[in-house]
């Protein structure tokens, strides 16, 4: 860029010298017959180099400003906010104010969680830094497994291990359910021990809660033929109603006794709510993410009634809930997209959506489709890339770790349009 000043001085210099001897050429005779005439001339020439320096500024510095307007919108483009009726309003009146926030909500999802990282380090600890008053977090699957790290005293530290060891896991060509939980405990084990439990069931605000299922019937069972089965008989019934999901499930939900959090009376299926300890942390993770057919379930959970637990994501894919009744109050959802699909049997059932009640105080932090369309292959990161790339690692790792890159930049891009007041302008209607 100090070439391409240079550059542009030099030439615009010459130009006006050029055009000026032109046009003066008898008083260019009189440089050496006259030292008064060419101090006078020495004068005005300078005055016309001041004047070309100053243009040249100008012109840098209008340069510049498009510049930046150019990576402004770049980076505006890269995520979308989209808010419910009352997060809408609050945020064109007033931006996004973090004490305004009372719930940070994460999906299910699997990989899709790695594009996520660079909003997760910008708001952990960022935007809470100075918090004093609780601030609940609720995850399903992967998202209780992010916010078990985000929910840390080192968050960044957290992160990084945990978003390191889910990079590097690797299975065999045709992995059996019991080779995908030990490679998961693994995961867990490397970022939250006993010490790391303690911390995050002490943490000064953040109040984690996390959902799972408690299985019935034919999925209590760990057979694959058995599971099978019963995944195609919930399927069916699903696709009549959500609400016969309650003959497989029970929702389960695993919160943080110190405060209890504003969703805590959620409705629609039947629940159990079961205190978080320092006994059955651990394994309330591992059951929030434990897919059906793929991982095994979690057994007879300290604190929780006898059974087998397996991922929330079975009832609470995206989180369909009533997160806070506090319309005043808002709730954050980093999100991997900008749908919201209630149970994780509705990914292919366009018409199953989340309720408007549910969503009127959400704000929806995503990337956009556009910087989506311009990751590698198209897409974000999903579990299907296992089979896409088996036998592959490197090369899965390399795709896995491009989209994580990239995810990064959406960190700055949130920062900027809280800072600057812009999210006002761009948020839209959910």
């Amino acid at each position: 860029m100090n070439e391409y000043i240079r550059t542009l001085t030099g030439w615009a210099r010459r130009a006006f010298f050029k055009n000026y001897a032109a046009v003066n050429h008898t008083r260019v005779k009189l440089f050496v017959l006259c030292p008064s005439y060419l101090q006078s001339l020495k004068s005005q020439m300078k005055v016309i180099f001041r004047i070309v320096n100053s243009t040249v500024a100008v012109v840098f510095s209008l340069t510049g400003t498009t510049m930046a307007i150019k990576l402004a919108f770049r980076m505006s483009s890269s995520i979308s906010f989209i808010a419910g009726s009352s997060a809408l309003q609050i945020i064109r009146d007033e931006g996004l104010k973090p004490d305004r926030i009372s719930v940070v909500a994460g999906a299910a999802g699997g990989p899709k969680w790695l594009v996520l990282g660079g909003i997760d380090r910008a708001l952990f600890p960022g935007s809470f830094r100075n918090r004093k008053k609780p601030l609940f977090m609720i995850g399903s699957s992967i998202g209780s497994w992010r916010f078990a790290a985000l929910a840390q005293n080192n968050q960044k530290e957290a992160l990084d291990v945990f978003e390191s060891a889910y990079l590097d896991q690797s299975y065999s060509r045709m992995p059996t359910a019991a080779e995908v939980t030990d490679v998961s405990q693994r995961i867990l084990d490397s970022y939250v021990d006993d010490a790391k439990t303690d911390e995050i069931l002490g943490h000064p605000y953040l109040r984690l809660s996390m959902l799972s299922v408690r299985s019935k019937g034919i999925f209590t069972a760990e057979s694959r033929s058995a599971l099978a089965a019963g995944m195609a008989l919930a399927s069916l019934c699903n696709i009549f109603s959500r609400g016969l999901m309650r003959l497989f499930f029970n929702r389960t939900i695993f919160y943080d006794p110190r405060d209890i959090p504003p969703f805590i009376n959620l409705t629609g299926f039947p629940i159990h709510r079961i205190p978080l300890t320092s006994d059955n942390f651990r394994q309330a993770v591992i059951a929030s993410g434990s897919i059906p057919l793929v991982m095994s379930g979690v057994r007879d959970i300290p604190g929780a009634p006898g059974g087998v637990y397996r991922d929330g994501g079975m009832l609470d894919y995206h989180l369909d809930i009533p997160f806070d009744p506090d319309h005043e109050h808002l709730v954050l959802y980093p999100h991997y997209t900008d749908r919201i699909i209630p149970g994780w049997l509705d990914k292919h059932l366009p018409w199953r959506k989340a309720h408007d009640r549910n969503m009127s105080n959400v704000l929806i932090v995503c990337p956009s489709k556009s910087f989506v369309s311009n990751l590698p292959f198209g897409k974000i990161p999903d579990r299907n890339d296992f089979m896409r790339f088996r036998g592959r690692d490197k090369e899965r790792l390399a795709y896995w770790n491009a989209a994580v890159a990239e995810g990064r930049k959406l960190g700055d891009a949130f920062s900027d349009a809280v800072e600057s007041g812009s999210i006002r302008r761009l948020v839209r209607p959910y």
